[in-house]
């Protein structure tokens, strides 16, 4: 392994078992889904078994890198290389969100349309937005209770307006915090951290009420056609990002309280932070073209 703090030195680290256990541990969790899904009991004990091996990865494997960290092993190159290695992968997750929501736009713009010229196939069918297809559940009024095979559509001014203040809001609490930060503030770094993650818990709560409103009240599930599909596959991932988010806060405000980070050494705050921006960009577009319009 290549020396410290020199920025002469190529960074060589020792070779490492954990990519192997990570994979045993993916590979595991993949298999019990298969199996989950083909209604093979073993599968739910496969799955529990690479999640728990993922998770002891990450407390190990993660744990071995902050330690490296605190404790001057890496110089400038392996930072710059970390800071690459978030950037591509915030870039991939854009373009995750791009092919969902290229599909929104695809079937709003192009095929409702295309089904309602097409009379002589679904006769009678509304070429209109919520759409469920031209088979499925047709969209009622929001004032209205859901009957056989109707759904009505999620608005945009109750929950998801909230929700979209509370993520802009811990936009700004972490962006508190990292001013903190580099004005060596402990206090404002941790204060800014905490509020950070309580707004995040509290999206997700809101999130929830909101799925099983959805279901209960709405009629609007994921077999609800097309939009079904759309609704829940865009906020569902996203919901899931929010979830990895916080937890990375949690770990970071955690590191934060234990003394980690400098004004001049921190780029696991500024990783998490940058991909919790990114989070509050891909909701105010989720806001907009799925909720608004």
């Amino acid at each position: 392994m290549s020396a410290g703090h020199s920025s002469n030195h190529y960074y060589l680290p020792n070779p490492s078992a954990w990519p192997v256990i990570t994979s045993a541990g993916l590979f595991s969790l993949a298999l019990g889904f298969i199996l989950l899904m083909n209604n093979i009991k073993a599968g739910s004990w496969i799955m529990l078994f690479g999640a728990a091996i993922i998770i002891y990865m990450m407390f190990r494997w993660f744990g071995q890198v902050i330690g490296e960290s605190e404790s001057g092993t890496y110089n400038t190159q392996v930072d710059r290389s970390f800071r690459w290695g978030m950037a591509w992968f915030i870039f991939s997750e854009v373009m995750f969100f791009a092919a969902f929501f290229g599909a929104l736009l695809y079937v709003r713009q192009f095929a409702v349309q295309w089904l309602g010229d097409t009379e002589l196939l679904w006769p009678g069918f509304d070429a209109t937005w919520p759409s469920a297809g031209p088979k499925g559940p047709m969209p009622i009024p929001h004032d209205t209770l859901p009957g056989l095979n109707q759904f009505s559509p999620m608005g945009a001014w109750g929950i998801p307006a909230i929700n979209t203040l509370i993520l802009l809001t811990s936009g700004v609490t972490v962006t508190i915090a990292h001013w903190g930060l580099l004005k060596d503030n402990r206090a404002q770094l941790i204060t800014g951290l905490f509020l950070t993650v309580a707004l995040g818990m509290a999206f997700l709560v809101l999130q929830a009420y909101e799925y099983i409103h959805a279901y209960s009240e709405l009629g609007l599930t994921l077999k609800t056609g097309v939009y079904g599909a759309t609704f829940f596959m865009l906020t569902g991932f996203h919901g899931f990002h929010v979830t990895m988010g916080t937890i990375m806060l949690i770990v970071i405000l955690a590191r934060s309280i234990a003394g980690h980070f400098r004004p001049d050494h921190h780029f696991g705050f500024e990783a998490v932070a940058w991909y919790w921006h990114f989070v509050d960009v891909v909701w105010l577009f989720l806001f907009i073209f799925v909720y608004w319009f």
